[in-house]
């Protein structure tokens, strides 16, 4: 009952809007009284009526609005302790990023297109977002750029630095640019760029985790595994393809269903700050994205899924809504 009272202070400025409301209420009722009581109206009557009742209307709308912005400006004001925020300007909660930083704990575990998704929607209602993503070039052959600077098939790492970014085009166009004369000819720009932050911090996981404030990305960005892998399969004639580009083309070729699926080497361990970011988690979003290549792989780290099954949070399992292309799958 006392906050009640607050809103009737000098201070809440809600007194004028709550008169302009009474004063359009009163206005409305007149017209309508005057209208309904009226037996025969002239023109300059009906007019004194319409006229009453449109201002009284519009009053009434206008405070209920003012009303609200008021309302709002006095939450900000009594919740935000931002300096901007004193004045209570509405525009200050809209970008106000404790919301965000004390968003639920998100893990989101998978890879590809599929996982870029769902980071770029996240990152709109929290800051606390973990992507752990497979270290595999799935049997490509490496890049010029890799094989000159010896690095380890990066490309879901930073294609997950351009998901969480707040401008993705100009981070992908940073990350990807690739020069193409002198000394630098042929490397890419994310890969000088990681294999720089690795010398300087030691291994690719700190380089990595450090990246969120260079970068200045939401959340952070995890690999699986620091051990390069090979995603293989096995089918159910006892085939086995190591190379995961020729997976549908050889499950399409020979009519046979994959068995199972396995990563090579099979006992690799999980990169530091993996588990602990499933076991803190308020929830864990498993893909969309190529269940074999991008999802099961990182199931298969050692502990992963151990830790995914002990977490007590929400579990998500989003998928894919078609088959891929020459796969019976």
């Amino acid at each position: 009952m006392k906050g009640f009272f607050k809103w009737f202070g000098n201070k809440s400025k809600m007194k004028r809007w709550i008169l302009l409301i009474l004063i359009g209420i009163t206005l409305a009722s007149y017209g309508m009284v005057n209208l309904l009581i009226g037996k025969q109206l002239d023109f300059a009557q009906v007019a004194k009526i319409i006229i009453s009742f449109v201002i009284g209307f519009t009053f009434v709308v206008i405070g209920i609005i003012c009303m609200q912005k008021r309302t709002l400006e006095l939450f900000i004001q009594g919740t935000d302790t931002r300096e901007q925020a004193k004045e209570g300007n509405v525009k200050s909660l809209i970008f106000n990023k404790k919301v965000y930083e004390e968003g639920p704990n998100i893990v989101v575990i998978g890879g590809g297109a599929g996982l870029d998704s769902v980071l770029k929607g996240l990152k709109n209602y929290t800051n606390n977002i973990t992507a752990i993503v497979t270290i595999s070039d799935y049997g490509r052959a490496a890049t010029s750029s890799r094989k000159m600077l010896e690095m380890l098939p990066l490309d879901d790492i930073k294609n997950s630095f351009v998901a969480l970014s707040s401008n993705e085009a100009v981070m992908e166009g940073i990350l990807n640019y690739k020069f193409t004369e002198g000394r630098l000819k042929e490397l890419s720009f994310g890969d000088i760029y990681l294999s720089a932050m690795k010398e300087l911090y030691g291994d690719f996981t700190s380089s990595i985790e450090k990246s969120k404030n260079v970068l200045n990305i939401t959340g952070r960005v995890l690999p699986v595994t620091l051990e390069a892998i090979d995603i293989c399969a096995e089918l159910e004639d006892g085939t086995i393809i190591e190379n995961k580009d020729k997976i549908p083309e050889v499950v399409y070729s020979k009519v046979s269903k994959i068995n199972r699926i396995f990563i090579n080497p099979s006992n690799c361990m999980p990169a530091p700050g993996v588990i602990e970011a499933i076991q803190k988690a308020d929830a864990i979003i498993i893909g969309p994205g190529s269940l074999y290549t991008n999802v099961i792989p990182n199931l298969l780290v050692k502990g992963v899924a151990k830790a995914i099954k002990e977490n007590k949070g929400f579990k998500i399992y989003i998928s894919n809504i078609m088959t891929e292309a020459r796969s019976n799958r």
